[in-house]
């Protein structure tokens, strides 16, 4: 056998081996195997988005790797040979007429696909919302429940079936709110209140995570998030109500110290912390005068900023010769 043909199988077999290693693991990944309504059209974009571009990326390949192979430099080629050829008007509206339709068809499902899965567009649901308000902070995920009066910390349990309303902010580095089970990432900011729907439709226990790096303790900044029925879900907060201790003012500015901490569930949180924590940073850091309630976002409830007092005149002063 001849090195260059062994090389060739040699090339084969461990391009083969790759994606086999690489596609075995592709049923345990979180975005291809969704468990709501939001991730699950969110994987559906991301299958007809690469089905387009396939059409475009897989003929070229073949194509690239039969002329390399037509083309090859040897004594008893038989391919033809037009060295003054220049133009093909039908080559060239092929080339370029499909993968000018490609793109318009792509953006079209694109721009369609993120009107509607827009991250603060409500989800129809015959149940009523419940709202969860998400804090990140450095190392660690504050959830406050504020309809059921409880807080917990890296540990988040919602109702079945029922739509999440999630009010993401950060007393900490910017970081990314990401449950790729539930839907797509959203970026928690400090000084911003944004809203992220999301609704688990199956039974079950889902990785949550922090997005983007923090620092230090950025590797444990996860949690688990459970999807029980409303009737557990009543339960817990009524244990968590019964056995947990309440957070205090002093107890939250203790939490918010970096630091990575375990899951921990508290029966009660200081009124309005959300609120003053964005308030926080949108009152001094972002020149903000006032966040809209609830997390929304912002538009005509937004309060104008106050002009600023005017600044005394400075005297004169002596210039040196």
């Amino acid at each position: 056998m001849k090195f260059p043909e062994l090389w060739r199988r040699f090339c084969f077999l461990s391009i083969t081996a790759v994606m086999l290693l690489v596609l075995s693991g592709c049923s345990n990944a979180g975005v291809l195997d969704p468990k709501g309504p939001i991730a699950e059209r969110q994987r559906e974009l991301m299958y007809l988005s690469t089905a387009l571009c396939a059409i475009v990326i897989v003929p070229v390949l073949v194509l690239s790797a039969i002329i390399i192979w037509r083309y090859r430099d040897r004594t008893d080629r038989k391919a033809a040979y037009a060295p003054n050829w220049a133009h093909s008007a039908k080559l060239e509206t092929v080339w370029w007429g499909i993968p000018v339709i490609i793109i318009a068809a792509i953006a079209i499902v694109t721009a369609r696909a993120t009107y509607a899965l827009e991250p603060s567009k409500p989800i129809k649901s015959d149940a009523a919302p419940l709202t969860v308000q998400v804090t990140s902070l450095d190392w660690k995920w504050l959830f406050q429940y504020p309809g059921q009066g409880i807080a917990a910390v890296n540990e988040l349990k919602i109702p079945q079936g029922v739509p999440v309303r999630f009010e993401i902010t950060a007393d900490s580095p910017m970081n990314s709110f990401w449950i790729p089970q539930l839907g797509g990432q959203i970026y928690a900011m400090s000084g911003m209140a944004m809203t992220l729907y999301l609704q688990a439709d199956e039974l079950g226990t889902y990785a949550g995570s922090g997005a983007n790096f923090t620092g230090t303790g950025f590797a444990k900044m996860s949690f688990d998030v459970e999807a029980v029925t409303p009737e557990r879900f009543s339960q817990w907060v009524s244990e968590v109500k019964a056995d947990s201790p309440a957070l205090t003012q002093t107890g939250y500015e203790q939490l918010a110290k970096p630091a990575s901490s375990e899951a921990l569930t508290y029966s009660s949180f200081p009124e309005g912390l959300f609120d003053k924590i964005v308030k926080k940073y949108a009152a001094h850091s972002h020149g903000m005068h006032a966040i809209p309630e609830h997390g929304d976002k912002g538009g005509p409830d937004m309060q104008e900023i106050p002009d600023m007092p005017d600044m005394p005149d400075m005297p004169d002063m002596p210039m040196d010769n």
